[in-house]
């Protein structure tokens, strides 16, 4: 008995700590620019490290994979091919088009990703591939449409799509072997910060609009 309550505390540790983390990174007052961050390695790296340095997309991928993981493999799998494709795709319409405003996207990301998780909502798998079509299309226009150059600009697609796919295969692969009832709530309490989080921005961009 003893050796399971110390394995739980040990658990609830790892997910305070993750939750804390996750918090910070949504709540980042960091402004989120045209350009992408230099690596000094090239466009590919400067893709991938731009997903890693962007909340509004990096937890929206969050929560796409977190919904996957709670549906089960099949789910994972999908969104695991499906999004890193849809937003190469969407990334090339944004380079072609130029423009567009990421505050709308990312409100409607949260909210709709964080209740979705908070209800472990039961979504099919068509409707699980629906979402991160409509998510990597999104988001990857609005990256897209910050890149400039059709070169460099496709060469950071790559490198962005290829970390999406590494973050959705691991958190959704995680979450898929949580079996106990705790672990399960635990990863719908982050669901729920995420669509607070987009409550959030919704109030402060219409505080700002009126």
């Amino acid at each position: 008995m003893a050796g399971v309550l110390l394995k739980m505390a040990r658990h609830l540790r790892l997910w305070a700590t993750a939750s804390v983390i996750a918090i910070g990174i949504v709540l980042s007052p960091a402004r989120a620019e045209a350009h992408l961050n230099s690596t000094g390695l090239g466009p590919f790296y400067d893709g991938a490290l731009h997903l890693l340095l962007s909340p509004e997309d990096l937890v929206s991928v969050l929560g796409l994979a977190l919904l996957a993981g709670l549906r089960g493999v099949r789910h994972g799998r999908f969104a695991m091919l499906a999004l890193p494709s849809a937003w190469l795709l969407g990334g090339l319409g944004g380079i072609a088009a130029g423009s567009g405003s990421t505050t709308a996207a990312t409100v409607a990301s949260f909210l709709v990703l964080g209740a979705l998780v908070a209800t472990d909502a039961r979504v099919s798998l068509r409707m699980l591939t629906a979402l991160a079509v409509s998510l990597g299309l999104v988001h990857g226009y609005l990256n897209g449409a910050g890149m400039g150059q059709w070169g460099t600009g496709a060469q950071a697609l790559i490198g962005l799509a290829a970390v999406v796919f590494v973050v959705v295969a691991l958190v959704a692969a995680f979450v898929v072997h949580l079996r106990l009832g705790w672990s399960r709530i635990g990863v719908r309490v982050l669901g729920s910060w995420i669509a607070a989080s987009g409550l959030l921005m919704l109030g402060w961009a219409l505080h700002r609009s009126g």
